[in-house]
């Protein structure tokens, strides 16, 4: 469930279907600090209320009336400059699913889950975590391009091998699903530790966010799948 927060959560729902929206509306509302600052039902109308608006998140169907509303995602992404966009949708596609994490996606939650779920995914999107259930990331990485096995057919091992011990150690545990507080726990470091250990990893794999190399280190050995 979504905790308290000083300041609210603006949030943009994305679906073309009203009585979803009003559904998920009533729910983000009845949690406190979330406020649902608008409703679009097409591209055109999202990517201008998010403009406008500049929500914090961006609830968002990948199909808006028979529309494939995936490449709109970095469009998004640009219109709101700090916003996270989290997908909720029925369509089961695991490509689909890769492609939107790859466009920018911070998670993805399938309308038949609980409202628990959602709610879950929504408090982890907007603490900086990533939302994949674990069978949903099994299929996610299952359709990404596997690394050849063949002998120096890696190219990514010379940037893998830059990583020091302790940032193997923070790599995997991130893909355990831990934040930055529990990790300090763990290894007996400090916050700030963490976070400089994160920035030097981000800046050795060239990924952009603790998604991106959790799926980098899924792809690259770094860690075990989940599933």
């Amino acid at each position: 469930m979504c905790s308290a927060n000083v300041q609210s959560t603006r949030v943009l729902l994305v679906d073309d279907h009203r009585i979803m929206c009003a559904g998920v509306r009533m729910l983000l509302e009845s949690q406190p600090g979330m406020v649902v600052i608008g409703e679009a039902s097409c591209r055109a109308s999202a990517l201008a209320m998010a403009a406008r608006e500049q929500p914090d998140l961006i609830l968002f169907d990948l199909d808006l009336g028979g529309e494939m509303a995936l490449d709109c995602i970095p469009d998004l992404l640009a219109a709101a400059h700090k916003a996270r966009v989290l997908i909720l949708t029925g369509m089961r596609d695991p490509e689909l699913h890769c492609q939107a994490v790859r466009l920018g996606a911070m998670g993805l939650v399938l309308k038949e889950k609980a409202a628990e779920v959602l709610l879950q995914a929504v408090e982890k999107v907007m603490a900086g975590e990533a939302w994949l259930e674990r069978g949903m990331m099994a299929a996610v990485l299952g359709s990404m391009a596997r690394p050849s096995t063949a002998q120096g057919a890696n190219p990514e091992a010379g940037k893998i091998a830059r990583l020091t011990e302790r940032e193997h150690e923070v790599v995997a545990l991130v893909c355990e699903g831990l934040r930055n507080k529990q990790i300090a726990e763990r290894l007996y470091i400090s916050d700030t530790t963490v976070r400089h250990h994160l920035t030097a990893t981000f800046a050795k794999l060239a990924v952009s966010d603790r998604l991106e190399m959790v799926l980098y280190a899924y792809r690259h050995g770094l860690a075990k799948p989940p599933g």
